[in-house]
């Protein structure tokens, strides 16, 4: 697929791009470079795996602006956060403009799987999003609490957290899901009508967040602190506020062995289902045997108030 705008040098690299190849009728250069050493998988590997599990991750990230992750050498070398648009970017993705403190920002989105395998070809290795759709920019429709453990905290702990936060949402009246989030961690999601703005959501967010922490001390912080971490699991909230941004569900993580960000369903979430199982070699034949675990997330309804 060509660029959206002609860019110096376009040539040159063109007769550089090594093996080229076309996934889902967008066009990948250097097709067989290993992005993710330990797994073996190349930038193909890469859009294939996508290309293969379309369905689950474009619902998941269409209409969302993104703050990416690339690593133009693979994670071998050094990645960066990208949250703007380049005027280089593949035709297939949207760019939207949204007024920041001091500027107008141009974000990139992607609405379809030719958007996904765009961000491919661009490099990203990890792709974040915004609690809300573009359609609806100032009124969120979820929101994250990430469960960040301490490196002493074992995986049986984080996981028994995880189930803690689901039950006092649950006695709030909202239903929850869970997913790895490629790391040691769990992101428990909450979706919800987007009837409020980024101001008042957030607020009712951070007191009840503030709220499970308070019933746990010994198991939860708020505070950012690494040394208030020791043996705990910090409850982080922030990823609420605007522009801030969390993992999509079935993104790749900037990992050698490049794991995803995986849904779950809550009665699969147990001590013995390590995170680390969870990867871009796993992920197709793991969707392929079972029906979606989130399947009741686009038709919950439920509000904050």
């Amino acid at each position: 697929m060509s660029y959206a705008h002609a860019h110096p040098g376009a040539a040159s690299r063109s007769r550089a791009a090594g093996k080229i190849v076309h996934v889902a009728g967008v066009r990948l250069t250097h097709a067989d470079r290993v992005l993710f050493p330990d797994a073996g998988l190349t930038k193909e590997d890469l859009a294939r795996f996508y290309a293969s599990i379309a369905s689950f991750i474009v619902p998941q990230i269409a209409d969302r602006p993104l703050t990416l992750v690339r690593c133009p050498g693979g994670v071998a070398q050094d990645c960066s956060y990208m949250r703007h648009g380049r005027a280089w970017g593949p035709s297939a993705l949207r760019r939207v403009a949204i007024q920041e403190k001091t500027k107008i920002g141009e974000y990139l989105v992607a609405d379809d799987l030719q958007g996904v395998i765009a961000l491919v070809q661009m490099d990203i290795l990890e792709i974040h999003t915004w609690n809300s759709r573009f359609e609806s920019l100032e009124r969120p429709d979820r929101f994250v609490v990430d469960l960040d453990p301490g490196p002493d905290v074992p995986w049986a702990t984080t996981v028994e957290a995880a189930r803690f936060v689901r039950a006092r949402l649950a006695a709030r009246d909202l239903d929850s899901f869970v997913k790895t989030t490629g790391g040691k961690g769990l992101h428990v999601v909450v979706p919800n009508e987007p009837n409020l703005d980024w101001a008042r959501s957030f607020e009712i967010v951070r007191k009840l967040v503030a709220s499970i922490a308070s019933e746990q001390r010994d198991l939860f912080t708020t505070s950012m602190a690494k040394s208030e971490r020791g043996g705990r699991i910090y409850l982080d909230y922030l990823r609420n506020n605007r522009a801030n941004t969390s993992v999509a569900a079935y993104s790749t993580r900037a990992k050698p062995h490049a794991p995803v960000s995986t849904p779950l369903r809550w009665d699969e979430l147990d001590a013995r289902t390590h995170p680390d199982s969870f990867t871009a070699l796993t992920i197709p034949a793991r969707l392929a045997k079972m029906r979606d675990p989130w399947r009741d997330y686009a038709r919950t309804r439920q509000r904050l108030a």
